[in-house]
């Protein structure tokens, strides 16, 4: 399929899929959402399949490594101790 048939069934524009694609913050979430279901990623799968926190987790890590540099999680620890 190609990103303008993905867009096209997403009920989205070629030019907001191609900001999804490159992780653009002020995207709406229901469009990245839409996107990602068209596109067959599944979000949150093991949380829907009630498999466990851990599970859900190490999966989410395996969705984020998909993302463009710009959407994925700072591998910085902040120190938030006080």
């Amino acid at each position: 399929m190609t990103a303008a048939e993905a867009a096209e069934r997403a009920g989205v524009s070629r030019a907001l899929f191609y900001r999804i694609e490159q992780g653009d913050p002020t995207c709406s979430a229901g469009a990245m959402f839409e996107a990602a279901s068209v596109v067959g990623v599944p979000l949150f799968e093991e949380m829907r399949t009630g498999g466990t926190l851990s599970a859900a987790l190490q999966q989410s890590d395996k969705m984020m490594s998909l993302l463009p540099q710009s959407a994925r999680r700072s591998k910085v620890q902040v120190f938030d101790d006080f």
